[in-house]
């Protein structure tokens, strides 16, 4: 069947030049080619189309040909570009994206082609050099930051893209700070080195300062008349030039001249020193040869990688995606530096051969359903294979796919280093373990509790999220406003929405306000909660309203106080009764919730049960997400219970509901105050606007951190400011420079508010100012 389709294509293929995304057409095929080199242009792709389409088995590619990596950066660094010209110059693709002509592989969305951002993460995954790359695509808006945690948990190491001409900018800050938190060796990417603007030693100079690393350059800027003309290769000592005609498809490289030669000779040797302190096998190649001079290209290789896999250094290389520079030498540089999946993740040993992966984010499917990523670190995952959760829960893999953004390529499984979709598991969550049996989650668990030198039956929960890592971080709500439907009939619809776009998002809060009999959601900011809205419209076809936005104050409390309740009902027949006394305290280090150890207290909570107790716990910590003052959560609190006494027959979501009571009462009679979240601002603008800039913020109750320049023209503004003066503010600042300057924020905290600002945020947030 496939060779006539391949004829019927192949002269459909001289009828339609024009059309670029047309699957099998070239867009280096010259009007001027013969019939014959035509037809033997198009069957080479139509091999390239078949190999990339079949379906097969994924696990054939040996881990150590496997590299996992997420691409990090600012908003506007260039990820989406840079992962369109992998995919173009790995033969993925045969027509160039751009994110401004809304057609990129990875940015899907309807809203992320519509606003020309990065929403949610998209695994792709692709060819280099008898590599296999499984690349994820983040976002770089802070509102979308638990996509790149989700991210970071399937990936080995990652890309850090730069700005040339804006280096180390706040959303950089954070998403290294991510990277570090799973401790991924990283490379940087010093991208847009086009721009007359670009300086590639400040980007150097703001990896050292702000990020506390050891760059190391690998490249440096050939400039022309002020415009970059290619890359010098420092190592190899030549200069690599891209030809534009064959949109940066073909390079060549060439000796450098005799002036460029010495400085790159100069930086050679400043890497090898720097290495050498670092690296012994190095260090002994130089001794033995007493020089630098002549050091096998492959022992810097060696060492360069060795160096990164300890995050002791960070490899720095330069292009422009946009002008199709430099691009393939990052490829090359992943395979080079950054590590296989059998290079990481030794913890999972204790699996054996049996498969174990982790759920690294859900998304759902119109046809398919929910599909979970899920990234193997040991054994194979076949399709109609059963799998357990750590939770216990029993899952059925019905279709495995292998990754490429919003299509899907069903494969019949996929091996350890791998990522794949997959179609089946119901209440899969993210950072959900998932392993063959529980048998082997039982003697994995085992041997991790031998690891730790204990014999005892410590709790599994507990060892599988210290050991394993499996803890999500998810990021505080800033903001919170009401979700309401069209009409009552589509309530159901809606609430089955946002379960849905809740399990892909856990960053979205989605909570019920008895008071108010509302259903309220919680966001990581306004253009968060406006994707939400827009999704809900274009994917469910509901036209939801969303209330004013309220700003997520929370609470603490400035002395202790102590309390007692009695709660007594009778439930079906059933005397039920529990008494208490407790104090809530301000939380010093540890858990939210301690015993009392006087021994008057010791010797009556010794009487309760275990199960008993952590029921009273959950209630406990339970209380302590909704103060008495606005509903926002209780910070830096704890409670400590004194005395408890429960009736015979008691149920225990009566014990949980009546320490909730107990909690809620003494907080009715305690000192609450607010604390509002507080942004970090970096404005970037020409120094012309700054004492403007500098006066509005006076108005907005700001702290200035500091002013620096970024080259000649420019200033760079770091504050601190309440998020209820923030409203609209990246308008207002545009209104003051006119159009020229751009800001980026970040939460960074929470302070206390004055009596003042208190009584003045209580009064906005019932709506009487």
């Amino acid at each position: 069947m496939f060779w006539p389709v391949v004829a019927a294509a192949c002269s459909l293929c001289f009828f339609l030049p024009a059309l670029g995304r047309f699957p099998f057409y070239c867009s280096n095929m010259l009007c001027n080619r013969s019939v014959t080199r035509r037809i033997k242009h198009f069957l080479q792709h139509a091999a390239i189309i078949r190999r990339n389409h079949s379906s097969g088995s994924e696990h054939a590619v040996q881990e150590k040909y496997i590299r996992n990596i997420g691409i990090l950066a600012h908003i506007d660094g260039g990820k989406t570009t840079t992962t369109e010209r992998m995919l173009f110059y790995s033969g993925k693709t045969h027509v160039l994206g751009e994110v401004h002509h809304g057609n990129t592989v990875t940015d899907f969305l309807v809203q992320e082609r519509e606003r020309g951002i990065t929403i949610c993460s998209a695994a792709v995954s692709f060819d280099w050099r008898d590599h296999r790359i499984n690349l994820l695509d983040t976002p770089g808006h802070i509102d979308f930051t638990m996509e790149v945690e989700q991210s970071l948990a399937a990936v080995d190491g990652t890309v850090v893209i730069l700005d040339g001409s804006a280096g180390v900018e706040a959303q950089t800050v954070t998403v290294w700070n991510q990277a570090d938190r799973h401790q991924l060796p990283r490379v940087v990417f010093v991208n847009k080195m086009d721009k007359d603007n670009a300086d590639f030693e400040g980007c150097l100079q703001d990896l050292r300062k702000k990020l506390g690393v050891v760059p190391l350059p690998i490249q440096l800027p050939l400039m022309d008349k002020g415009k970059l003309a290619g890359i010098i290769d420092i190592i190899s000592g030549t200069q690599v030039i891209f030809d534009r005609n064959s949109q940066g498809r073909l390079y060549n490289k060439v000796p450098l001249a005799d002036a460029a030669l010495m400085d790159a000779q100069d930086r050679l040797y400043e890497l090898i020193d720097s290495l050498s302190g670092m690296d012994d096998q190095l260090a002994q190649a130089i001794i033995e040869a007493d020089s630098m001079d002549n050091i096998d290209s492959k022992l810097i290789f060696q060492a360069i990688r060795a160096c990164t896999m300890k995050q002791q250094i960070v490899p720095v290389l330069l292009g422009s995606a946009y002008k199709n520079i430099g691009v393939q030498l990052l490829m090359d540089a992943v395979l080079r530096y950054l590590p296989a999946p059998n290079e990481r993740n030794q913890i999972y040993d204790c699996f054996g051969s049996d498969f174990v992966g982790k759920v690294s984010k859900v998304t759902h499917d119109k046809q398919r359903g929910p599909l979970s990523l899920i990234r193997v670190f040991r054994g194979t995952l076949k399709k109609g294979a059963k799998i357990v959760t750590a939770k216990g829960t029993s899952e059925s893999i019905q279709r495995i796919y292998a990754p490429w953004a919003d299509e899907y390529r069903e494969v019949s499984s996929i091996g350890a280093g791998n990522i794949g979709l997959c179609a089946g598991p119901k209440s899969t969550v993210t950072g959900d373990l998932v392993v063959s049996n529980t048998t082997s989650l039982r003697n994995a668990f085992k041997k991790l509790n031998a690891s730790n030198g204990s014999e005892e039956d410590n709790d599994l929960d507990e060892v599988l999220a210290t050991k394993l890592s499996l803890q999500t971080v998810v990021p505080d709500a800033v903001y919170f406003c009401s979700i309401e439907p069209p009409s009552s009939a589509y309530q159901v619809a809606l609430d089955n929405a946002l379960k849905e776009i809740q399990r892909e998002d856990p960053s979205l809060r989605v909570t019920y306000d008895e008071t108010t009999m509302q259903t309220v959601l919680g966001g990581m900011g306004k253009l968060h909660l406006e994707i939400i809205k827009s999704r809900i419209l274009t994917e469910y076809k509901i036209d939801v309203d969303l209330g004013a936005l309220q700003i997520a104050y929370k609470e603490t409390l400035e002395e202790p106080c102590r309390g007692s309740w009695t709660a007594e009902k009778e439930i079906a027949g059933h005397k039920q009764f529990v008494r208490m006394e407790l104090t809530v305290h301000a939380m010093k280090r540890g858990e939210k919730f301690h015993l009392d150890n006087s021994p008057e207290a010791q010797e009556n909570l010794k009487m309760i049960r275990p199960r008993q107790m952590s029921y009273v716990k959950k209630g406990s910590i339970a209380a302590l997400e909704r103060g008495p003052k606005l509903g926002g959560q209780l910070m830096d609190v704890a409670i400590t219970l004194h005395n408890l006494t429960i009736g015979k027959g008691t149920a225990d979501t009566f014990i949980m509901a009546a320490t909730a009571q107990c909690v809620r009462h003494v907080l009715s009679s305690a000192n609450v105050r607010l604390m509002e979240p507080i942004m970090q601002l970096e404005i970037v603008m020409p120094s012309e606007y700054l004492n403007s800039i500098l006066a509005d913020l006076g108005r907005r109750r700001c702290t200035v951190l500091d002013v620096t320049s970024r080259g000649h023209q420019h200033k760079v503004l770091r504050a601190n400011a309440p998020l209820a003066e923030l409203e609209d503010y990246s308008s207002e600042v545009r209104c003051i420079s006119s159009g020229n300057a751009s800001v980026s924020m970040e939460p960074n905290g929470y302070v206390l508010l004055n009596e003042m600002d208190e009584e003045s945020a209580i009064r906005r947030a019932h709506g009487l100012e």
